[in-house]
């Protein structure tokens, strides 16, 4: 009888990537994999309550660490592998020059201030990006020139960077890494002295305890051994976003191309 275990996947399109990734790889194992797309919140919710088994994949400690906390008051986790360590920034555009803009504080200059954009405009509002950014604009009074940030679709982030870059406006985006847009776009990270931003994270699989059993020994070493890192999740993220290729299909033949991570 085959088993079957579902994948918690946070609903964003590079989390959809290494989900997909991870999902090719369980198969091999022998499983039946379903995945279930949630926003952040739900997504750790849906862990604690036992309707998916594993997530992938959680940011810690800085962007899910508070989400992961809440679910081990009552079930126990074990992370397994470094999918690629993300981190969040604010950054703008290469051809806005470095001399005027390169630090979050420099936004507030009169002279830059006039050229900006006032709309930042971010993605869903569980996502730590999101709530670092809303800390940002509070802590620096970015808000007292105008500057406004507004929660949003992915794909109002990520179309609103496209349309100023476009037409050459001087912006700031909120973004992180790996994402697509770095694929193609040099965007600078401004310095953030008072660390909003967070720390660098690390990307991992979560699982609940009961649901290891499930696996044999060798089978959870593979699992933890999974190393993908941020440049091939901005890879193949930008081949379904902006290619418009299908996720499981893209990410197979990276796993082809890449064999030794199928065994």
């Amino acid at each position: 009888m085959t088993k079957k275990i579902t994948i918690g996947v946070t609903d964003l399109s590079f989390h959809r990537v290494a989900a997909s990734l991870l999902g090719h790889i369980i198969e091999r194992f022998g499983f039946e994999v379903e995945r279930v797309y949630s926003p952040h919140e739900q997504n750790f919710e849906k862990l604690k309550q036992g309707d998916v088994g594993l997530l992938a994949s959680a940011w810690l400690p800085s962007s899910h660490g508070g989400y992961k906390a809440e679910v081990e008051k009552t079930v126990p986790l074990i992370e397994l592998g470094l999918h690629y360590e993300p981190y969040a920034l604010w950054g703008v555009p290469e051809y806005i020059p470095a001399s005027e803009v390169n630090t979050v504080e420099d936004l507030k200059k009169p002279s830059v201030s006039l050229k900006m954009v006032k709309k930042i405009q971010g993605i869903n509002q569980g996502a730590g990006i999101s709530r670092f950014s809303q800390s940002i604009v509070k802590h620096y009074h970015l808000n007292d020139l105008g500057y406004e940030f507004f929660t949003g679709t992915e794909e109002d982030c990520f179309t609103t960077f496209e349309q100023n870059v476009a037409g050459s406006k001087w912006f700031v985006v909120p973004l992180w890494k790996p994402q697509f847009l770095h694929y193609k776009h040099n965007i600078r990270e401004l310095t953030e002295p008072e660390g909003l931003l967070g720390t660098v994270d690390k990307a991992v699989l979560l699982m609940r305890k009961d649901v290891s059993e499930m696996f044999s020994q060798e089978q959870l070493a593979t699992l933890d051994s999974l190393r993908f890192g941020n440049q091939v999740i901005a890879e193949l993220d930008y081949k379904v976003c902006r290619e418009n290729l299908d996720v499981d299909a893209v990410t197979l033949q990276w796993l082809k191309e890449n064999s030794h991570y199928l065994g």
